[in-house]
């Protein structure tokens, strides 16, 4: 069995896969300050509840774009699992050429989303991440990654509006009844929840015309069961893209390293 992590600025995500099959997985909220017990003993805890012996986990796969918690993985993997595991980054054999003035730049769940999307859909294709950020990711025809588009995302731009906003009360997003709000918080619930599905709407369709139209546009993170169903561009929601992505990773290692190839 293989654990994939997937460590996020707002939300730690992982998923244990046997064979190809996700058999199981969860999400929990992103501590930068936690320690290598912390995460071994929620990976133990979790996996325990969920009838998995962590004796079971042959490898170890992970992304992150929180520095401070590398070593913690690190340690937690070798420590509480048995296993030393393989970090996605530069260097890191994916099977993809990034098309980027400095492919350093390209965030590892970036790099796994497109790994992920190429290998299901084949290019061209898109990944519209909807996290912290909301990413864009372009996959041309040749499989390459070919660049991408980043806007802040739609936390992010809910709490500047609650904060800069004193009369205006935080509220719980979802799909909205009607783009007319009759209240305060549905008005601001159809204005978080349309406006950025009209924004996915429009950048899709300018990358559609400066580089073709993609065959799929693919959803991911944890805003997109909220927005992507509002997107008219969105054909494909996928929960699971990035732990996919880290799977297929580490299977291109794996056979990399039999192989006796590098790179």
């Amino acid at each position: 069995m293989i654990l994939a992590i997937d460590v996020g600025n707002s939300n730690l995500a992982m998923g244990v896969y046997e064979g190809e099959k996700l058999v199981q997985h969860w999400r929990l909220s992103t501590t930068a300050q936690a320690t290598s017990d912390d995460l071994g003993i929620a990976v133990r805890t979790l996996m325990g509840y969920n009838g998995f012996s962590c004796d079971r986990i042959e490898a170890v796969v992970y992304a992150t774009v929180v520095p401070p918690l590398v070593r913690s993985i690190e340690e937690m993997s070798t420590r509480y699992l048995g296993v030393a595991p393989l970090k996605v980054g530069p260097g890191t054999r994916t099977g993809i050429n990034i098309k980027y003035q400095n492919p350093r730049e390209v965030g590892p769940d970036r790099i796994a989303n497109t790994v992920a999307a190429e290998h299901l859909f084949g290019g061209p294709c898109l990944v519209v991440d909807f996290g912290t950020a909301t990413t864009f990711d372009v996959i041309s025809s040749e499989g390459d990654y070919a660049g991408g588009v980043i806007l802040p995302g739609v936390g992010i731009s809910s709490e500047a509006l609650f904060e800069r906003a004193a009369r205006l009360p935080r509220v719980d997003l979802y799909r909205p009844e009607r783009t007319v709000g009759k209240n305060t918080a549905d008005s601001i619930r159809s204005g978080i929840v349309n406006g950025y599905a009209g924004s996915v709407d429009a950048i899709v369709a300018k990358i559609a015309r400066e580089c073709g139209s993609p065959r799929r546009v693919i959803a991911t993170g944890g805003w997109a069961g909220v927005i992507a169903p509002e997107c008219e561009s969105v054909d494909e929601v996928d929960p699971y893209l990035t732990l996919e992505g880290l799977r297929i990773i580490y299977l291109r290692n794996q056979t990399c390293q039999r192989g006796g190839a590098h790179g």
